[in-house]
């Protein structure tokens, strides 16, 4: 087991990418806005997305090569659609992961810098990390924020049940599909729980340039992470349940403000000596997530390039990497006006999109000579209903809003 845990890496990249904004500010305010009663949202999240996310690591173990790869057997089509819906979410993930790190620092060190001005130190930093040491220095340094997150986390997530609360109100918030406002909740918290589609493709390439000397149980890495982050996003959830549902309290929109907010209100219910306990289980949640989705989404664009037979100068992950920031930093410069905003835009476009990318998995399943080891009988069965409920949810979503 001890050897199994040493050889974790791809898994702990996904819960890295996977743990961030859905967990942090949208878990919290599910439990803060309703209580415990969209902990039904995490497990069905779980348990719809699951076949997809599990295609990643099983595809390229079974073909060594990327998702990428799947999405090009069907045809040039389906790369030019993963091409352009990647491009489409590729910045505005980047700007809301970075932007609530950006909050975070500011509660951190208490430095007077507006959070745009930190959010572009924080990308040169991610940069520069990723240029120099390249995949090693990603796979090593997931594994020490990973223990320190789960660990803080689940403490803060013991001490809590020690409030005097009724429980039991908690889960009886009413929450209406009717409501216009909670349908659109329910979207952005969905979009992101507990990842964007999009993190089945990155999981594919991690597995492959993970270093080929280590040993490596896939299936075990996955296990890790996937169910690590469905008990991460519950313990958040609770966490924001006990310290601020009912309270009257709303969370602020801008990143310091909610960063600053949050901290506060989880100190003042488990106490001054835990404070340090619940910033760093904050920042390592948010730091994993911006420099995780830094790494992966230059290195899909870089094979999708290849794939769709691009000028050879955009196979390069550098050149995707500096295109990224460049691009996420104009984003949050003259189109972001809060966090609330930027995150609720960004995971209500990956929501959106996720039928889409759900149903060229199935394609790339049902085209495969060997699909019985990508999905099971009810592996396969669960992917189309959970593309009918994306896909349905969609629409509804978009009625209500046009």
């Amino acid at each position: 087991m001890l050897s199994k845990v040493k050889s974790l890496g791809p898994g702990l990249l996904y819960a890295g990418a996977a743990v961030g904004v859905s967990h942090l500010v949208q878990s919290t305010r599910a439990g803060a806005q309703y209580g415990y009663i969209l902990i039904i949202a995490i497990i069905l999240a779980h348990i719809l997305k699951y076949p997809f996310f599990v295609l990643g690591p099983r595809y390229a173990k079974q073909h060594n090569q990327s998702l990428v790869n799947g999405f090009a057997e069907i045809g040039n089509w389906a790369i030019w659609i993963l091409g352009v819906l990647t491009i489409t979410t590729m910045f505005t993930i980047q700007a809301a992961v970075t932007i609530v790190t950006a909050g975070l620092v500011q509660k951190m060190t208490g430095v007077t810098f507006n959070a745009v001005s930190i959010s572009i130190i924080i990308l040169i930093i991610c940069l520069s990390i990723l240029q120099i040491g390249k995949f090693k220095i990603l796979d090593h340094l997931m594994k020490v924020v990973m223990i320190v997150l789960s660990i803080s986390t689940i403490v803060a997530f013991f001490l809590s049940f020690q409030n005097d609360v009724d429980y039991t109100a908690m889960a009886q918030s009413t929450f209406s599909l009717k409501n216009n406002q909670d349908l659109s909740f329910l979207v952005t918290f969905v979009g992101w729980m507990p990842a964007p589609l999009d993190i089945a493709i990155w999981h594919s390439i991690w597995l492959l340039v993970k270093p080929k000397e280590q040993s490596f149980d896939s299936d075990f890495d996955f296990k890790i992470g996937f169910y690590g982050t469905a008990f991460l996003g519950i313990c958040f959830l609770v966490l924001g349940a006990h310290t601020l549902y009912q309270t009257g309290i709303n969370l602020e929109a801008s990143a310091g403000g909610f960063a600053s907010q949050l901290i506060d209100i989880f100190v003042s219910n488990l106490g001054e000596s835990f404070y340090w306990v619940i910033t760093i289980a904050a920042f390592t949640t948010m730091f994993s997530t911006t420099i995780t989705c830094f790494d992966a989404m230059p290195r899909v664009m870089e094979e999708i390039s290849i794939k769709m037979k691009l000028n050879q100068k955009l196979h390069s992950k550098s050149l995707w990497r500096y295109t990224l920031a460049g691009g996420t930093i104009f984003l949050l410069l003259f189109f972001v006006k809060d966090m609330k905003q930027m995150v609720s835009f960004a995971t209500t476009i990956s929501f959106l999109t996720a039928p889409v990318i759900a149903w060229l998995c199935l394609k790339v399943v049902r085209k495969d000579e060997n699909s019985a080891m990508l999905w099971s009988p009810v592996e396969h069965k669960l992917a189309i209903l959970g593309i009918l409920v994306l896909g349905v949810l969609s629409l509804v979503y978009l009625l209500f809003k046009f």
